[in-house]
């Protein structure tokens, strides 16, 4: 048997792998990575000058005012929360053309964006998926 001790090799460690593996994280994180500067947005609202259409019994007019408050079809709706919503939607499309009733979305400018989205949240839970927005033109709105 041979007792004698070995000499210890001196851990070598090799770079190279570990900058390569750093160099894909990094490629991998500037591919992923999306710069956007809100601050330079320049957005010009676009304006829709059609005619005005007669109201067809498949809509279902929703006015959201500034302060919340909510019209069905220039019925004004006691509460705010969005189960009351869907269901005066629900009754509102079952008066007129079922679920083929196109939801018309007038928000005032000033109107909190949680309820324009609570509008929107109670037209899916109304199965109401035909939904527009109502726009501006330079003379008055549509």
């Amino acid at each position: 048997m041979n007792f004698r001790h070995r000499r210890m090799e001196e851990p070598e460690i090799n770079l190279i792998p570990f900058i390569d593996v750093l160099l894909v994280v990094l490629i991998f994180l500037m591919l992923s990575t999306t710069y956007s500067r809100y601050s330079e947005l320049q957005i010009t609202l676009p304006v829709a000058d059609a005619e005005r259409l007669k109201e067809r019994p498949g809509e279902i007019l929703v006015s959201v005012t500034a302060e919340g408050r909510y019209l069905i079809n220039h019925k004004a709706i006691e509460g705010r929360s969005v189960e009351l919503l869907t269901a005066e939607l629900s009754a509102a499309a079952t008066a007129g053309a079922g679920s083929d009733s196109v939801v018309i979305l007038s928000a005032d400018a000033l109107a909190a964006h949680q309820s324009v989205i609570n509008v929107l949240d109670a037209a899916r839970r109304a199965s109401l998926p035909r939904l527009t927005f109502a726009t501006q033109t330079n003379s008055g709105t549509r």
